[in-house]
């Protein structure tokens, strides 16, 4: 028997075999998950369907988190073909690279419009489309960062995007902890994803993080995976509106 025998959700914001969702939908699949898989566009179809399909996934659909009639749209074919759902991971970031690369007070108003909406307000815009769905235990896992806590060099708009995603986690989960659904996020320290490429000087950050963690190295997407499926399942029951930080200890000797 597999600790997510029985159980159904949602991945979104697998872009390829590098991505942190990737890594957190490869642990559920082997602990017994059925899942399902998003995509934005037909160019990430082409990467998304093949990883999708060899978790043998059968949902694979696109969505646009930036556009409201999309999530309905996934939420009522998941509904359709499943009726209920018992989860949600949420993995999905952008920021716009002009505004990653000046300093913080040289955000565009538009850039900094569009990194809260895809990083932060979508985490909101998918838990209201997905709790009608959602058995009872439910839970739903989103993907931050330490530099929403800290300032990070280079990491800007994200930060603050970072920062509204950790704030809309506790309010979602004191909000639906009393139909007994959890909301919780892991921050996960510096890995190798095609979003990482977009902060300056990444490589630099991956290695004084090796330097100053306790365990003297990087985290691995498997790790998150791990930590995710924690969160997802039963054994984290009573575990809502908590940052769960997987990063070898960096947020305790940074």
């Amino acid at each position: 028997m597999g600790l997510m025998d029985g159980k159904r959700g949602l991945i979104l914001g697998v872009a390829n075999e590098l991505s942190i969702a990737w890594g957190v939908a490869q642990q559920l699949r082997a602990a017994g998950a059925e899942l399902a898989f998003t995509y934005l566009n037909d160019s990430l179809e082409k990467r998304v369907r093949p990883l999708a399909e060899s978790l043998d996934a059968k949902l694979i659909l696109p969505c646009d988190v930036a556009r409201d009639e999309d999530i309905e749209a996934l939420f009522a074919e998941l509904e359709k073909a499943w009726g209920k759902i018992d989860f949600v991971v949420h993995a999905v970031a952008f920021a716009n690279r002009e505004d990653l690369k000046h300093g913080f007070s040289q955000t565009s108003r538009e850039g900094f419009r569009l990194a809260l909406d895809i990083s932060a307000y979508s985490m909101v815009a998918v838990t209201r489309c997905a709790v009608p769905l959602m058995n009872p235990g439910g839970s739903i896992v989103t993907m931050t960062y330490l530099g929403a806590a800290r300032v990070i060099p280079d990491y800007n708009i994200m930060g603050v995007a970072k920062a509204a995603l950790e704030a809309s986690v506790r309010y979602l989960a004191a909000e639906l902890g009393g139909r007994g659904i959890r909301v919780n996020a892991i921050s996960a320290g510096p890995i190798k994803t095609l979003a990482a490429s977009g902060i300056a000087n990444f490589r630099e950050k991956l290695r004084v993080g090796e330097e100053r963690s306790p365990l003297r190295r990087s985290i691995t997407q498997d790790e998150v995976g791990k930590a995710t499926l924690y969160l997802l399942s039963d054994l984290s029951s009573g575990v809502t509106g908590e940052i769960h930080y997987v990063d070898g200890g960096f947020n305790v000797t940074a």
